[in-house]
């Protein structure tokens, strides 16, 4: 059988102009996942990322991490498939009907780095309403169904393209291995999202596949940052 590790990008910029944007944390994020990956010993025979600069980045340091401890790395492969829903847009389509029962809203989101819990609560709150197509029609939004449909194509290009026992490496974000989730165990789309909110940047998911047939083994493994007993490293967002 063959896995596929998936991993969330490092810390990204929350509250910058340009979220798409390592922060410091999470580039020691990236690199100690790196060394914990050439802790382990594990030979990759192929990386994908997304296009997100923050997906490539990660990929990157971890791969030169990985290569400073003698271990020999794949090339990045890209694949927008595996980029995150378009969060933003998901905010600018169903804000609007949400701030006759949440008055704060716009200011909470606006200056989510000040308001983080209250951001995350909304912000799921959303997320929800767009999974559940409970919003106003707008041809420029990515509907959830589109968005599984990306990922899942995706998915198959990859499958098909593996060889048998391929070691994969695919860096990602939150909510595409929430889609993934849903697509290979067939959990709700609430349930995706309920798991999507526990995963840490840079955590490791593992699937092992055989063809198209595809097995969750383990979901959101810390080990790489909870043994170096730096709490700070341990980051949501």
């Amino acid at each position: 059988m063959g896995n596929l590790y998936l991993i969330r990008h490092g810390q990204a910029s929350f509250g910058a102009a340009d979220y798409d944007v390592l922060s410091p944390v999470g580039e020691r994020q990236s690199q100690a996942l790196g060394e914990h990956l050439a802790q382990l010993g594990l030979r990759l025979d192929r990386c994908v990322a997304g296009t997100l600069r923050r997906q490539q980045d990660t990929a990157r340091l971890a791969l030169d991490a990985l290569h400073a401890h003698g271990n020999p790395v794949p090339a990045i492969e890209t694949d927008a498939a595996f980029n995150e829903f378009d969060a933003d847009g998901v905010i600018r389509a169903l804000l609007p009907r949400l701030l006759p029962e949440e008055p704060e809203a716009l200011h909470v989101l606006r200056n989510g780095a000040q308001h983080r819990s209250e951001f995350q609560r909304l912000f799921a709150l959303m997320v929800q309403r767009w999974h559940d197509g409970d919003h106003d029609h707008d041809d420029r939004l990515e509907t959830w169904q589109s968005f599984t449909g990306r990922v899942g194509d995706g998915l198959e290009r990859l499958l098909d393209s593996a060889a048998s026992g391929d070691n994969i490496a695919l860096f990602t974000s939150g909510g595409t291995i929430a889609a993934l989730l849903h697509l290979v165990s067939g959990i709700t789309p609430a349930q995706a999202f309920t798991l999507n909110w526990q995963i840490i940047n840079t955590s490791l998911s593992h699937l092992k596949f055989r063809g198209r047939d595809v097995t969750l083994a383990s979901f959101n493994s810390q080990a790489h940052v909870r043994l170096l007993r730096l709490p700070e490293l341990v980051t949501y967002r």
